[in-house]
């Protein structure tokens, strides 16, 4: 029989680059240990979506195998990211009656609940990706987190439902098989960034992740240690750059370097000698490069970002959640590393707002490598199969006796996702 792998394998696939992250648990830190990273540019996606299969295989065949290179390990089962604007989340709610004699509730009552409240009607080519309950009800008891063994006429649970088109989904599950690996799980991005970024208090009294990647921003709110709420919205760093390179006449290329290398997007925190900079800016078609001030780049950079966060403060006020996001707002992704983002956040949203990264009490080894918001999607991926794997780990000593197949549903749901039980 083989081994069992003891690594996992998180996979970002995203819109301009493929991350990787191996990692390996440490029994005596019970921290995750970075112990492979690797990284290459995506040319075969759209908006989070395959748009070209052998790009995209490219893509993740050059990433998976740098990762192996520096950690020595081979990738064979991987989680992934679920993206792209046909992302829908949407929540539902269902009451059963208890159905044991003695009224205890049992596995069985709680799968009937969850598959009750996932009922829901979709439109044709649709298909539920994930379910997260966020909270049961035990009669008229809420704010129950796992109700076996509980005793109770009524049984009523509240769940998140992401819904997404089967081919997308397929597609991306097939790029990956393409270049040599199996999918393990796929999760939505933000949900993975959350993982990773975000604090057990952060989840308990309320607050909203927004991951900015190339062409698409996630959102994802938690109140009460569940997911509330998910959106996904069609703008991300990509459109900063295209916003310089028209506003500058220069190659799309070089406008990505001037962002990165000078962009800032708010006006009003730029220092006097900052703002006076001169930029040498590359012209099309031959002529020659020109000098531009700081002033006028950031003048260029200000209304994208202020439209990016619009879109999400509209959504979080519009889901009912605009006062109850208690610790307030993190930005993650490669578009919020834009100097000058928090202070636009802080106006937009009117509550605190900072830059989220892989949380240093949850990961070691690498760490220094990916203390960055960049890298916050495909460390939750991979710190959520570590999670998985666990389970199974213990579930394969467990004491066969009274072992069910809705015992372990119940505590997939459990696991999955820390903040949820």
């Amino acid at each position: 029989m083989a081994k069992r792998a003891t690594h996992t394998v998180g996979l970002d696939i995203g819109t301009s680059r493929v991350s990787c992250i191996i990692g390996e648990m440490n029994e005596a830190t019970g921290l995750l240990e970075i112990v492979g990273i690797g990284e290459a540019e995506s040319r075969g996606l759209r908006k989070g979506v395959v748009v070209n299969p052998e790009a995209a295989v490219d893509a993740i065949s050059r990433a998976v195998e740098e990762a192996e290179r520096m950690s020595g390990l081979e990738a064979e089962a991987v989680t992934i990211n679920l993206a792209g604007t046909h992302i829908m989340g949407l929540n539902g709610q269902a009451v059963v009656a208890v159905s044991g004699r003695d009224r205890e509730i049992t596995a069985d009552d709680v799968r009937r609940a969850i598959d009750s409240a996932c009922a829901v009607q979709l439109p044709a080519g649709r298909e539920i990706v994930d379910r997260l309950p966020q909270e049961f009800i035990v009669d008229d008891q809420d704010g129950i987190n796992d109700p076996v063994g509980m005793i109770g006429a009524r049984l009523a649970v509240r769940v998140h439902i992401i819904t997404s088109p089967v081919t997308a989904r397929q597609n991306a599950i097939n790029a990956v098989n393409r270049a040599g690996l199996i999918v393990a799980d796929m999760i939505l991005s933000q949900l993975a960034a959350a993982e990773a970024a975000l604090t057990e208090e952060e989840k308990e009294f309320g607050a909203a992740l927004v991951s900015i990647g190339a062409e698409t921003t996630g959102l994802v709110i938690y109140q009460r240690g569940a997911v509330q709420h998910t959106a996904v919205f069609a703008l991300g760093g990509a459109h900063f750059t295209n916003d310089i390179a028209f506003g500058l006449r220069t190659p799309v290329p070089e406008a990505e370097k001037i962002k990165r290398a000078f962009g800032y997007a708010s006006s009003a925190n730029l220092h006097e000698a900052e703002r006076g900079e001169m930029i040498e800016v590359p012209s099309v078609g031959g002529r020659p490069p020109r000098q531009l001030s700081r002033q006028i780049l950031c003048d260029i950079l200000q209304p994208r970002a202020e439209e990016v966060l619009t879109h999400v403060a509209d959504e979080i006020r519009e889901a009912g959640w605009e006062r109850q996001l208690s610790s307030g707002v993190v930005l993650t992704g490669g578009g919020a590393m834009l100097g000058g983002m928090i202070e636009i956040a802080e106006q937009v949203f009117d509550a605190p707002v900072r830059l989220g990264y892989p949380e240093r009490d949850r990961f070691g080894g690498l760490i220094e490598d990916i203390q960055s918001p960049a890298w916050t999607t495909a460390a939750g991926l991979c710190l959520i199969a570590q999670r998985a794997l666990d389970r199974e780990m213990r579930a394969a000593h467990a004491p066969r006796r009274g072992a069910t197949r809705l015992t372990h549903l119940v505590s997939r749901f459990r696991d999955r996702f820390s903040g949820i039980f």
